[in-house]
């Protein structure tokens, strides 16, 4: 069986060893998931690019998309780390817990979203028209919509590499679902 590592600084190459100084400034340590992209020679830097690339989505809005796509893909790293960062942006641990299933009951607008995002994931894009609809009339635009694929394509990226790669979760372990899964 193959045994996936997590290089170190010093195992990958000047630019990605440049990215990795630029974290650790900014962050204040590489993540995990991040170090295992840079195993690639471009990888690193077209994810961070696509990652932080200008959105019409609020940080709190992207977090909702991260925290429902990772669920539905069961990635434990990205679980965890969304959950932290959720708290960053201002949700409360049981609000977290209640995206993580598909909803945000909380808050009418944010709701839509998760609602969406949930069908987005589970059914790949064929979104039932009642819940297009709810999301338009919370007040979402096309150009959001966009965004939100593009959200769920940059998280879907990072829980299949970690899904299959199975490295040290490196923020705190996100508490398990019931049965560690969303109902579909």
């Amino acid at each position: 069986m193959k045994n996936f590592t997590v290089p170190s600084k010093e195992e990958v190459s000047e630019k990605n060893q440049l990215i990795f100084d630029q974290l650790n400034s900014s962050i204040g340590f590489v993540p995990n998931l991040y170090a295992y992209y840079a195993k690639n020679e471009t990888a690193l830097g077209d994810y961070l690019a696509l990652q932080n690339r200008k959105s019409t989505l609020r940080a709190k809005e992207r977090e909702i998309i991260n925290l429902v796509t990772s669920q539905i893909n069961d990635c434990r790293y990205c679980q965890s780390a969304h959950t932290a960062i959720g708290k960053m942006n201002g949700f409360t641990e049981e609000q977290i817990f209640e995206i993580r299933t598909g909803a945000a009951t909380f808050d009418t607008k944010l709701n839509a979203l998760a609602v969406f995002t949930k069908e987005v994931v589970v059914h790949r894009g064929k979104v039932a028209e009642a819940t297009k609809q709810a999301f338009f009339d919370a007040g979402y635009s096309e150009a959001n919509l966009i965004d939100v694929l593009l959200v769920v394509g940059d998280k879907t990226i990072s829980n299949l590499i970690h899904n299959i790669a199975g490295f040290e979760i490196d923020f705190p372990l996100a508490p398990a679902l019931e049965n560690n899964s969303i109902n579909v």
